[in-house]
């Protein structure tokens, strides 16, 4: 071993200009990709901070950001960041912070403030300044470098130990890793092969619970080849010894073992060797691993059984979180369901709407890909985007819960209280004309002095004119009930309502009697729907006790976008939509397809008392309109048309 003199210290350079850390803005739909250095302290945020100097302050112009979201500040070579009691939370590699608490950032840190995702990059190690590197010896490590040979050349036990470590080591990086069961399963039969040369099958079994037994999820051979698990023939005496006594089994030369040799499935396979470990985590057997071969009687050693049973044993942990993760998952996805049945049972007319839009909603999203327009073909969402389209679809008229139900469930432009009351006041007009009318017959009759006949002539003339008034009040009444079906279009004509707001008449005391009231007036001359101006700002306001909701809610990273989501599917693109007026590029793309379906269904959704259900090609018409007017994206538009979105698979 050739050892170097020692060398000189060796210190890193200064850091040029203070900076000695910076955070990379990821790029994304909404926001491009940059580096903010960081100095000693700076607060990051939606909107400019005029008390702030321009290098203290990072702007995010997100609507999801929060005016002041969170700060980083350095203390020493340390950093830290704390969340300012944001909205929408501050995570760090997936953990949300505590608002107010301070957090030490390491050197590839992830940040997301929202919907933002940020990495917090060091350029100096804690402690570089005053603990320069020291290079103290060399070493050649040419000498361990194996010999150039046949591949197949043997190997010492130690290499072998070692080799068999390292593969132990990328296991658990890799298990570590995986996000789903079907990758679990092709990873650990990549891994068994890599683990043991001599094996030519492996199969994975797994319990779907406690009390079933376990069932063939995965099967293959060294050559690649997939097995249907179904067909697979497993020793049930092998089976129920690992999982009945929780112990891992090594065989040798089966066919000559006393124990094994009489089943059936050894036979028929002529399993020569085989290794079999049970998936235990606790006290729970999750299923069992088996490995082995037809050909080498001798092909697994013991050393080769411990190894599989450390390779079971991680991903026994795997599946187990794979597992209580797929039950949080069903667990949010009953309380969101049940919620929004709840909510929804509130007005029975509509129910299902939200179940609608979100099948429309992840329908849209996964035809993107197919879009003529090319620009439009490069969006893709992941797995985890989808879940997140569709609980922001299934949540988002979450809010109606705090609208009144007389305002949520109102039919026509008048309730029906208010019509009652109209009519009536119908009913008293006609009455107030009958008395005027017979009370001044009555009066001539005396003061005149009229004969039978007379009389007889002049009430039937007096009933002719109440007749005809009666008439018109009727049609009066009949022009109003006309009035008080709500329009779809504004292009809709309005009946006139000016002959019933000027006619004359008056109460027993000689006061007007209106027949039509300002407010009533008001309502029945909406151009198009049924909620006056109050109304309407009441169901407006749906949308932010949607979002005050849905903030509220933990949400998990791969989540956090679910109450912005939500919270912009009435906003147009031209400023025009509500609550927060945004423009085109302010509102994302998982908005805009939001707010497609929404209006689809609301179009299209069955017969409603206050209006009748549109054809589908008159709903695809009305939005086309709302395409041209700027309100909508007209090309994602074309894929919920191309694609027919609206229609179930």
């Amino acid at each position: 071993m050739a050892i170097e003199p020692a060398q000189e210290p060796y210190a890193a350079p200064p850091v040029e200009g203070g900076v000695s850390a910076y955070l990379e803005l990821l790029g994304g739909r909404d926001v491009r990709p940059r580096l903010f250095p960081l100095h000693d302290e700076v607060v990051i945020g939606r909107d400019r901070q005029d008390a702030l100097a321009s290098d203290q302050f990072i702007c995010i112009p997100l609507h999801t950001i929060s005016r002041r979201h969170a700060r980083v500040r350095r203390r020493g070579d340390a950093w830290s960041v704390e969340d300012l009691h944001s909205s929408n939370g501050t995570f760090v590699n997936g953990a949300r912070l505590q608002p107010g608490s301070w957090h030490v950032l390491g050197d590839g840190d992830e940040l997301a403030l929202a919907s933002a995702q940020l990495v917090f990059r060091s350029l100096v190690a804690p402690g570089a300044a005053s603990m320069p590197t020291v290079i103290r010896k060399s070493v050649d490590v040419t000498q361990y470098v194996p010999a150039a040979g046949p591949r197949d050349a043997p190997r010492g036990e130690l290499e072998k130990s070692v080799l068999k470590l390292h593969a132990m080591a990328q296991v658990s990086i890799a298990l570590g890793a995986v996000t789903d069961r079907a990758t679990l399963t092709e990873k650990i039969m990549n891994f068994i092969f890599d683990l043991f040369p001599l094996a030519e099958r492996a199969f994975i079994l797994l319990r779907q619970n406690e009390r079933d037994p376990p069932v063939p999820v995965a099967a293959r051979r060294r050559n690649g080849m997939v097995e249907d698990p179904r067909q697979a023939r497993l020793s049930h005496t092998i089976v129920g010894e690992v999982l009945g006594r929780k112990r891992a089994i090594l065989s040798v030369d089966t066919l000559a073992d006393r124990h094994f040799a009489a089943q059936d499935s050894i036979v028929a396979q002529a399993i020569r060797s085989v290794m079999c470990a049970p998936l235990i985590v606790g006290e729970e057997v999750l299923g069992l691993i088996q490995v082995d071969s037809s050909s080498d009687p001798r092909a697994f050693q013991e050393a080769d059984l411990e190894l599989l049973t450390g390779v079971c044993a991680e991903t026994a942990v795997a599946l187990k979180n794979f597992q209580l993760y797929s039950d949080i998952e069903r667990l949010l996805d009953g309380f969101v369901r049940a919620s929004v049945q709840a909510i929804e049972e509130r007005d029975p007319v509509t129910a299902g709407h939200s179940f609608r839009v979100a099948g429309y909603a992840e329908r849209l999203a996964m035809a993107l890909d197919r879009a003529q327009d090319p620009d439009v073909r490069r969006i893709a969402f992941t797995r985890e985007q989808l879940r997140e389209i569709r609980y922001a679809a299934l949540l988002h008229d979450f809010g109606k819960v705090g609208v009144r139900e007389h305002v949520l469930r109102k039919e026509k432009k008048l309730h029906h209280a208010d019509m009652r009351l109209l009519e009536q006041r119908f009913l008293y007009a006609r009455a107030c004309l009958e008395r005027q009318a017979y009370h001044t017959l009555a009066q001539r009759h005396i003061d005149e002095g009229w004969s039978a006949a007379t009389f007889r002539v002049e009430k039937e003339s007096a009933d002719a004119r109440l007749a005809e008034e009666a008439a018109r009040l009727d049609g009066f009444l009949a022009t109003i009930r006309s009035a008080n079906e709500p329009a779809i279009s504004r292009s809709s004509t309005l009946p006139d309502l000016r002959d019933i707001v000027h006619y004359g008449c008056h109460d027993p005391d000689g006061h007007p009697l209106a027949l039509l009231e300002d407010h009533e007036v008001a309502a029945l001359s909406l151009a198009k729907g049924c909620l006056t101006t109050d109304e309407r700002r009441q169901i407006e306001e749906h949308v932010v006790d949607s979002y005050s909701f849905l903030v509220l809610i933990p949400w998990t990273r791969d989540l956090a976008g679910v109450p912005a989501i939500a919270h912009g599917h009435h906003e147009k693109l031209d400023g025009s939509g509500y609550p927060s007026g945004l423009r085109g590029p302010q509102i994302s793309i998982q908005t805009r397809i939001l707010t497609i379906c929404d209006i689809y269904d609301a179009l299209t959704a069955g017969d409603r008392p206050y209006k009748k259900a549109v054809p589908v090609e008159q709903a695809l018409d009305l939005m086309h309109e709302e395409c041209d007017a700027g309100h909508i994206d007209a090309r994602l538009f074309q894929v919920f048309v191309d694609a027919r979105a609206w229609m179930a698979p």
